[in-house]
């Protein structure tokens, strides 16, 4: 019979006195596997062997010293996301500015307190389990959107350019930095209701009958069922976009007939991005629009189908869109 893994998170700590290790050993065992280290170079060797959760690090130490460590784990790819806490003596604010500028998340001073010593550890490891599920869900959100794209004659490129058009719109209309990063990963959902289309429809040659289009409009619905309903973040805007990027500014869209500021501002600027990319590439059925064409047909839809404030700034950022186009072909 196989035993039970231990499934407890992994510490390295790091002094070279042996009697400090032992006080860590003593504060941490009975709560984490550990692992040890009394120099620099073995310090990193087993960070990139055994990639534990979390470094306890001394900073005075023969040889390398804890700053040059921290740096090292920092500039290597495969240590790089591990949080550092430095353990030490030094209490001097340069000292500490020296350890957050190599890279460390946190000071403990000697001696050491052993409930913050948990405390700390503990406060690390949960940041470290919230960046790991929020990269998971964006996963999960990105393949969603491929599964899409699977179903569909439109290419994976033309969901990475549209995606980025809409990123450096939304910062043009002076959304912030973070939520122009949720909609960049938001924006390749805008279709995943296609799944639920059947193939006959999705992929017929030639001209929808009513019945097919009448079909055809509901894989914003279908999108936004998929996608669920969350109170915030990626998933939030995901399921906004999905559900509204057909809605027209004059009301004419689907599937809510939604009209101006009622559409939800992230399906306004995904809708823009999307016409975009669609209007200068090539399609079985047509042939690539030139890029002042396409910003020419999107003025002249400015009020009808397009915000017109975004269809302003929007204008503008062609040189940046051509350098997205170039950068992202099919």
């Amino acid at each position: 019979m196989n035993p039970t893994p231990d499934l407890r998170p992994r510490l390295l700590l790091v002094d070279d006195e042996p009697t400090n290790l032992q006080v860590l050993r003593h504060i941490l065992q009975a709560d984490y596997r550990l692992l040890f280290a009394t120099d620099g170079e073995r310090a990193l060797q087993v960070a990139r062997e055994q990639r534990p959760d979390l470094v306890l690090l001394d900073v005075m130490m023969p040889n390398l010293d804890g700053y040059a460590v921290c740096r090292a784990l920092k500039a290597d790819a495969a240590t790089a996301s591990i949080p550092v806490i430095f353990i030490t003596a030094l209490t001097d604010s340069q000292d500490e500015t020296a350890g957050f500028d190599a890279g460390a998340v946190d000071y403990i001073t000697k001696p050491v307190s052993p409930p913050v010593v948990r405390a700390r550890v503990r406060t690390y490891l949960s940041l470290v389990r919230m960046d790991e599920l929020r990269e998971t869900r964006l996963q999960i959100v990105q393949r969603l959107g491929r599964a899409a794209e699977y179903k569909d004659n439109e290419t994976g490129m033309h969901v990475i350019r549209m995606s980025h058009f809409a990123h450096r719109l939304a910062l043009a209309a002076g959304c912030g930095a973070e939520w122009a990063d949720d909609l960049l990963n938001a924006a390749p959902m805008h279709d995943v209701g296609k799944i639920g289309i059947p193939d006959a429809v999705l992929q017929k040659p030639g001209p929808l009958d009513p019945q097919e289009w009448a079909t055809m409009r509901r894989h914003p619905e279908i999108g936004a069922e998929i996608i669920g309903e969350h109170p915030s973040g990626v998933l939030r805007l995901a399921r906004s976009v999905a559900l509204a990027h057909h809605e027209k500014w004059d009301g004419s869209g689907y599937p809510a007939g939604l009209a101006g500021e009622h559409i939800p501002l992230e399906a306004r600027i995904v809708a823009l991005a999307d016409v975009f990319d669609a209007l200068t590439s090539v399609r079985p059925y047509k042939k690539a629009w030139a890029p002042e064409d396409a910003m020419a047909h999107i003025a002249a839809q400015a009020g009808q189908h397009f915000d017109p404030e975004l269809v302003r700034l929007f204008a503008p950022l062609l040189p940046e869109l051509l350098d997205i186009r170039q950068r992202w072909q099919d």
